[in-house]
């Protein structure tokens, strides 16, 4: 036997990503597909979600998009129900979706923004969480990003610090509840230059230098959505078979 391919590969397994329309959650669909799972690709863009699903499937991987909100809970049901509809199973959930792209002092937040980031970033990891263990077999796995915000002040990003900190209390409370029948882990990104983290930081490109020089990561370099995708890979592979309500840092380094 191929023990790489019997530790990391995903033949046969279905999983549904949110928010994979770009960012980490179309390089976390990709790196999936490329392990051999079936994926589903979820967002509330139709064209990039579209866009993301067919160059899996012109790279020879299958997958499917389905435009969903991830914020009703609705949606979140159909989503479920396309992938056994198109595969009869469910066998991994990705819940990327989130993000703020609001940088304020929390006295100065508007009650809109903090009622939209906690539903976005954290409800809606709860709802999916829920109609994931429904729908799922034996052995599935979720995973859930969160980010180092999690654990760290970042001044004007306490809405979403607080939202991200929940689904790291989210995570191990499932991982408790759902097990053994289910894994659920959590993924802590670092600085990967999204486009919300760039509209949220007031970033452009030419800004990407200066902020790495500034960060001084241990490795050397700002994170890329593959790299976020291979933690997500790890997590739903079986060689974490004994691992679970585990928050991990993914953030070139400590």
């Amino acid at each position: 036997m191929d023990t790489l391919k019997h530790l990391f590969g995903l033949e046969g397994e279905v999983a549904i990503v949110t928010g994979a329309g770009r960012g980490i959650g179309e390089g976390t669909a990709k790196v999936l597909a490329g392990a051999g799972a079936k994926v589903v690709c979820a967002a509330r863009r139709v064209d990039e979600v579209e866009r993301v699903a067919s160059e899996i499937r012109g790279d020879g991987g299958l997958a499917i998009a389905v435009p969903t909100d991830v914020t009703d809970p609705q949606a979140i049901e159909n989503l479920g129900q396309a992938a056994i509809k198109e595969w009869g199973q469910l066998d991994i959930w990705v819940n990327n979706a989130g993000g703020s792209p609001l940088q304020v002092p929390l006295t100065e937040l508007p009650l809109e923004e903090w009622n939209n980031t906690v539903a976005l970033n954290l409800t809606a990891i709860w709802e999916c969480t829920c109609t994931a263990a429904r729908l799922m077999r034996d052995g599935g796995r979720i995973v859930n990003i969160s980010s180092i915000a999690a654990q760290m002040v970042v001044p004007g990003s306490g809405h979403y610090s607080a939202a991200k900190a929940g689904v790291n209390m989210l995570t191990k409370t499932f991982a408790t509840e759902l097990g053994p029948r289910l894994r659920v882990n959590c993924i802590m990104p670092g600085a990967v230059p999204t486009e919300i983290m760039m509209q949220a930081m007031k970033l452009e490109e030419d800004d990407l230098p200066r902020l790495e020089k500034m960060l001084r990561l241990p490795a050397g370099r700002l994170g890329t959505p593959e790299d976020l995708g291979a933690a997500v890979l790890y997590f739903t592979s079986r060689a974490t078979e004994w691992v679970t309500g585990q928050c991990l840092a993914v953030s070139g380094g400590p």
